[in-house]
């Protein structure tokens, strides 16, 4: 059955949701993963076969006309629908699921990540599987635009009504300056304001994290540089161009450079965060529950036990919850 004129699809009607919220064809387009004139030939077929205009496009941003406030109430209910039935198919069967969509933060991607793949995939014997990696806001606005079903990112705030939330670990952030730089036990706060900070970008959620509390312990720490790299912030430090703080997950993922670097308790008090699964409710069953299951297994054998048997002094700095 050919998907044209004068049929309502499923598709036009996501476009639709998309470019409403969104207030732009470009952004729904972005959102979606499709390309602009797409979008508008969905929003064009879409109001010919409902026979009337509902996106006023010639305004900035795009605007619902009186027609289109009253559609975009029906179009939700029709995608909660869609997700609700593809929740009691995936709840009765897990392996008739044909598609995942999976967001993780970057400090799985390179160990975690793959082993998760390839047990969803022995399970998932039919499902094509699609992976998002990038940053924890980020990750958490694409759930909430179901651009991706499940994600594993940090705790950025509180939690909406919407969401199935399975915490997975918490880790409190600890220090890494060059090998033999400090002198440990001889006020440690006293030379590491001495030293230059590598710093963790505040563009991203963990470094604004850094970043305030620092402030908020009116604690001052000269840097000259602000990376979005582990690899790279602690290749610096390798060096001694300064120090840095990092969360063992991060330690882990660039752990080749452990052998030049002293890993320590901070001096100040201590920050921590917590690394959660989630979800929208009602919408994949019991499966969230399951990834997150898997998930903490894969992290006690390839993150938690391989940071405690090297730092024994802080091993408890990184734990399953």
């Amino acid at each position: 059955m050919q998907n044209g004129p004068g049929r309502i699809t499923l598709w036009a009607i996501e476009i639709f949701v998309a470019t409403a919220e969104e207030g732009s064809i470009s952004a729904a387009a972005r959102r979606l993963g499709a390309s602009p004139s797409t979008v508008s030939q969905q929003l064009t077929n879409l109001e010919t076969a409902v026979g009337t205009i509902l996106l006023d496009r010639n305004a900035r941003p795009v605007g619902l006309t009186p027609a289109g406030r009253v559609f975009l109430r029906r179009a939700k209910a029709i995608i909660a629908e869609a997700e609700l039935a593809r929740s009691e198919l995936s709840s009765n069967d897990l392996s008739a699921l044909t598609q995942f969509r999976l967001g993780v933060i970057e400090d799985f991607e390179a160990d975690v990540t793959p082993s998760l793949l390839t047990r969803m995939s022995d399970q998932l014997k039919d499902c094509q599987f699609l992976l998002e990696t990038g940053a924890s806001h980020s990750l958490m606005d694409q759930l909430e635009h179901r651009e991706l079903d499940v994600i594993v990112s940090a705790d950025t705030g509180e939690r909406a009504d919407w969401m199935d939330v399975h915490p997975l670990l918490t880790e409190r952030f600890v220090g890494a300056a060059p090998k033999g730089a400090l002198r440990f036990g001889a006020d440690l706060a006293g030379q590491l304001t001495a030293l230059p900070l590598v710093q963790y970008t505040r563009r991203h959620y963990m470094g604004r994290l850094i970043d305030a509390h620092l402030s908020h312990n009116t604690i001052r720490l000269s840097h000259r540089f602000e990376l979005d790299s582990y690899h790279a912030i602690l290749a610096l430090v390798a060096q001694g161009v300064g120090w840095t703080i990092l969360t063992p997950l991060a330690l882990q993922r660039a752990r080749r450079f452990g052998p030049e670097l002293d890993v320590f308790e901070l001096p100040f008090p201590p920050l921590s965060r917590s690394i959660s699964l989630t979800a929208r409710k009602d919408v994949l069953g019991d499966m969230p529950a399951e990834v997150a299951g898997h998930l903490k297994s894969l992290l006690r054998e390839i993150v938690v036990d391989p940071f405690s048997a090297i730092h024994t002094d802080i091993k408890d700095a990184i734990r399953i919850i």
